[in-house]
């Protein structure tokens, strides 16, 4: 992987911008919903001001009496959003300091975003070049009131499902349905994939909880202009999200679809991991957070995390209605299309391929993926062959070729296939793999949720 080689632009964009401030938030009912607009400032160069809106649907009444009724513990949310959402615009500068004006952070929280924000972030230090540590890398200086924890009036025992469009959070949403569990779809800036997988699982979706999310313009001119960017901790800003949306329904549970694999480095030797904030440490960390400084009253936790990806994919070949609905390519999330030539992609082909054969596979991305010689580049990097996985949220090497594998084992499906070739003489194949749940692996799930997991692998 060729890296980007700009550490001086790194020292000279501190230098001249030594201070980012976070100003505050307005936050009030609108005809929408719930409106929110953050002020974040690098002074001598620019202002941002990004929007949010928790959208009314079906349950105005109800949102409104809970955002009332809880209006302290919202504003301490919102506050918290905005420390997740400042990094997007920080990265810009990289300034050595950050200021908050709007309340008071312990030592023990500024630690705890030095910890997410430099972890959060080592995709961006790496691509960009930028050589520099946890302690070294930022201070945060804060001023205003303390954060107070509060409980949460009103919050039963249902179920939040943020929905992303792809297999995981088909497979979180269905097996819970199908425990009746009360529960919610829950969408940040609804697309095609993530529509049709609520409407796929037979729920209506005007039900479903969403969000409108936007980047100030002003940070795409910068981008333009060449100030530095690159990836951030897009599923801990979904963390934070989840808990004003948790509030907002009255429904104390909060179920991702964060499975084991992303608790593997993306550079081996290394702590950078793109999937960061979706690992057990992040989710035990937040865990800890928000019951020490927002609310005790939500429980965060991954429905998947026992699972490897083999076994998701095990569960998701089965459930056909999503098979034509989901999405897990970033090129065409805009068109809510596969792009058939990107990481996501092939490794969702390879996985699907394991289980459902190749043909099937092929005919659900709109590409014989395995067959094409230019993916070697890509194919390499998810089973190892190379030095480095791809920065995306993939399986990790042991899944891809065990799964390669399991295709090779079925005479019908190999034919003469590109990169079985590739993958047969640099590889070999894999072991089978015991797709009962481990129980060493860590999470956070009830017996009877981890039940539900177990029933659906038999």
């Amino acid at each position: 992987m060729q890296l980007s080689d700009q550490p001086e632009n790194f020292e000279t964009l501190r230098n001249k911008f030594p201070e980012f401030h976070y100003d505050g938030f307005q936050a009030g009912i609108t005809n929408e919903g719930l409106r929110i607009e953050f002020s974040f400032r690098i002074n001598g160069l620019t202002d941002f001001h990004p929007v949010s809106v928790f959208h009314f649907g079906n349950h105005k009444e109800a949102f409104i009496r809970n955002y009332h009724a809880n209006k302290a513990a919202a504003d301490n949310i919102i506050f918290h959003i905005g420390l997740i959402e400042l990094i997007s615009y920080w990265k810009s500068t990289c300034s050595p300091v950050i200021n908050i004006h709007t309340n008071k952070l312990t030592d023990q929280q500024s630690n705890w975003w030095k910890k997410l924000y430099f972890n959060g972030l080592g995709e961006f230090f790496y691509i960009n070049g930028i050589q520099t540590s946890i302690d070294d890398f930022v201070e945060i200086k804060s001023s205003g009131d303390k954060t107070e924890i509060q409980s949460i009036d009103g919050i039963g025992d249902g179920f939040l499902v943020p929905i992303g469009g792809g297999k995981d959070s088909a497979v979180t949403l269905e097996l819970l349905k199908r425990d009746n569990k009360t529960l919610r779809p829950l969408i940040i800036n609804p697309r095609g994939a993530t529509i049709h997988t609520v409407t796929a699982a037979g729920l209506d979706y005007s039900d479903a909880f969403t969000i409108s999310r936007s980047i100030d313009p002003e940070l795409l001119r910068l981008n333009n202009l060449g100030y530095l960017n690159g990836h951030t901790p897009f599923s801990a800003m979904l963390a934070f999200y989840t808990l004003l949306a948790s509030l907002l329904n009255g429904y104390s549970n909060i179920a991702l679809s964060n499975e084991s694999s992303a608790n593997e480095v993306t550079i081996p030797g290394t702590n950078i991991n793109h999937q960061y904030s979706k690992s057990i440490e992040f989710e035990d960390d937040f865990r800890w957070y928000y019951s020490n400084f927002i609310s005790p009253s939500f429980n965060y936790f991954s429905f998947l995390r026992p699972l490897n990806e083999l076994q998701i994919v095990s569960i998701f070949s089965g459930l056909e209605n999503y098979h034509q609905v989901f999405r897990s390519c970033n090129v065409g999330s805009k068109t809510d299309s596969w792009c058939g030539k990107c990481s996501k992609c092939l490794f969702t082909s390879i996985m699907l391929s394991a289980f459902n054969g190749t043909e099937y596979a092929s005919r659900i991305i709109g590409a014989d993926m395995l067959n094409d010689a230019e993916l070697i580049p890509v194919f390499d990097e998810l089973t190892g062959i190379a030095e480095n996985k791809p920065f995306e949220c993939v399986g990790t090497l042991e899944d891809v070729n065990i799964a390669m594998s399991m295709i090779a084992r079925n005479d019908s499906e190999r034919k003469n296939l590109v990169l079985m070739d590739r993958f047969l003489n640099l590889k070999g194949l894999s072991e089978e793999k015991n797709l009962r749940i481990s129980e060493a692996e860590g999470h956070n799930l009830s017996p009877a949720l981890l039940g539900l997991l177990k029933k659906a692998l038999r």
